[in-house]
């Protein structure tokens, strides 16, 4: 590889880090990941994000700081034009940054000009009938059971369609069409944020009936809520799902794992995309998801703003350097955190950022040279009382019971303890969870890997729970602020 490598971006939205059949799930349909894990990329089982919701989530990985320290808490405040932003990085340092696919990044009033030269928009456009939030006939009764639960189940085909083509098809389309028409005098950067597996949980064919059923691993039951955040109980009580057979569950979660089966199938095309320009080579190509969902664990589905379960913050994360990068493919127990994204990336770039961040470069745990890197990971969110705008009251349409979010957003617009402001420490063995307004918690991950016993009053873990206090403590200490690199004339 002579000069800058390309990057690749691959990022859907809301793929929790256990549907990949490379980390043990036998019903997951993964192989073109499982392929790259095996060859040449590492895979980390022990990927966090910092936010489990959109927005938060993008802001951090894309600028290396976590939410508290410019307050990106919501689905509303997104990156300020003196934020740091790695597209626009990159594309300040050289490179063709081409985007394609949904935004929940920066001000959409703004314009797109400063992060990247194509802001893609398909020729062909999606059937209108393909955005699952607009088109919801699939819900049924407002009264009924399916009302709130995001599933609509096996999609159709156009008669005159290979694919269900709606927005992502169209992206991951118009991305391999920039791949075989790559500029020669530049490296590319591709950033391409899908929808999917996101629900509503739709799928067409082939990928709706490629999920062996059978395989399924079992789902993690409701937990005694006395001991677990008020959200999560409210959520519950108002998708009205209690009285799901177990086999209407299995559906809606082979829907899911045929949804990210679809996405690897994408990826796959992707990657053929690069071998058949013969780009593959001198591409850096990173994979991972903003954060997680329920998908019928705790008897929720979709996600919440506040609570950090490993469903919810564990996510999918791979990284197959260039060639000339030395990497030991394998799946790798080392915790680590989406803010290391940027980081990875301007040490393969060679850059310095012109910005204090958190971010560690993954490169000495890419060649294997080690498989340790952080003592903890965490995750924050919520809002504090008062805080009016952050309660997102701008989704009018979602904080209405004829909202699909409404279970979740309708809370998250009273001030009550569930929309409570909470920050997870993570630890290999351990997770604490310190929230305002109402009760912490703590789990012991090698007993409870589920997360249902909530041990914050066991006198057993007082030791434990002094100790991630004290790593809390440190982590905000750390990375409370950022100072600038320019400095000011005093006189």
């Amino acid at each position: 590889m002579s000069g800058k490598p390309h990057i690749v971006i691959f990022n859907p939205d809301q793929w929790r880090a256990d549907v990949m059949g490379h980390l043990g799930n036998e019903a997951a349909v993964t192989p073109n990941l499982d392929r790259l894990a095996g060859t040449e990329a590492v895979s980390f089982r022990n990927a966090f994000c910092q936010n489990p919701v959109c927005t938060p989530s993008r802001c951090s990985f894309m600028s290396g700081w976590y939410p508290h320290v410019r307050g990106h808490r919501t689905m509303f405040h997104m990156m300020q034009e003196d934020e740091p932003v790695l597209l626009r990085t990159l594309k300040d340092n050289g490179y063709e940054v081409w985007w394609g696919g949904k935004n929940d990044l920066v001000p959409a009033q703004n314009g797109f000009d400063a992060y990247c030269d194509i802001k893609y928009k398909p020729e062909k456009l999606p059937r209108p009938e393909t955005n699952l939030h607009a088109a919801d006939g699939w819900r049924g009764d407002p009264e009924g059971d399916n009302y709130y639960s995001f599933y609509a189940g096996r999609l159709e085909k156009a008669p005159d369609e290979e694919a269900y083509y709606d927005g992502d098809w169209a992206m991951v389309l118009g991305a391999i069409d920039f791949i075989r028409n790559a500029p020669h005098d530049k490296p590319m950067c591709i950033y391409l944020p899908l929808l999917y597996p996101h629900p509503p949980y739709g799928v067409e064919e082939p990928w709706f009936g490629r999920i062996d059923r059978d395989r399924l691993p079992e789902r993690t039951p409701a937990p005694d809520w006395e001991k677990k955040p008020s959200l999560l109980k409210g959520i519950y009580d108002r998708q009205k799902l209690q009285g799901w057979t177990e086999d209407r569950w299995r559906e809606l979660r082979a829907t899911y794992y045929g949804m990210c089966a679809r996405v690897d199938h994408q990826f796959g095309l992707l990657l053929d995309a690069l071998k058949e320009a013969g780009l593959y080579d001198d591409t850096a190509v990173f994979f991972f998801s903003d954060h997680g969902d329920f998908t019928g664990d705790y008897g929720l589905v979709e996600k919440t703003q506040n609570t950090f379960e490993d469903c919810l913050t564990n996510v999918p994360f791979l990284i197959k350097p260039p060639k000339g990068v030395d990497v030991q493919p394998r799946v790798s127990d080392a915790l680590v955190e989406l803010i290391d994204f940027p980081a990875t990336v301007e040490a393969l770039v060679g850059l310095t950022p012109g910005h204090t961040h958190f971010g560690r470069s993954l490169l000495p745990v890419l060649a294997g040279e080690r498989d340790e890197h952080r003592d903890a990971v965490f995750s924050e969110g919520g809002r504090l009382h008062g805080e009016t705008q952050a309660m997102e009251l701008e989704s009018t349409s979602m904080g209405t019971s004829a909202g699909l979010y409404w279970p979740r957003v309708g809370l998250q617009q009273q001030e009550g303890p569930e929309h409570t402001k909470a920050v997870m420490c993570r630890t290999r063995d351990y997770k604490y969870v310190r929230r305002f307004y109402e009760s912490d918690e703590l789990y012991d991950l090698r007993r409870d890997p589920r997360e249902t016993d909530n041990r914050i009053d066991d006198p057993e873990l007082a030791g434990v729970l002094a100790s991630l206090k004290e790593r809390l403590l440190t982590f905000y200490m750390e990375t409370a602020d950022v100072v600038p690199m320019k400095t000011d004339r005093r006189f």
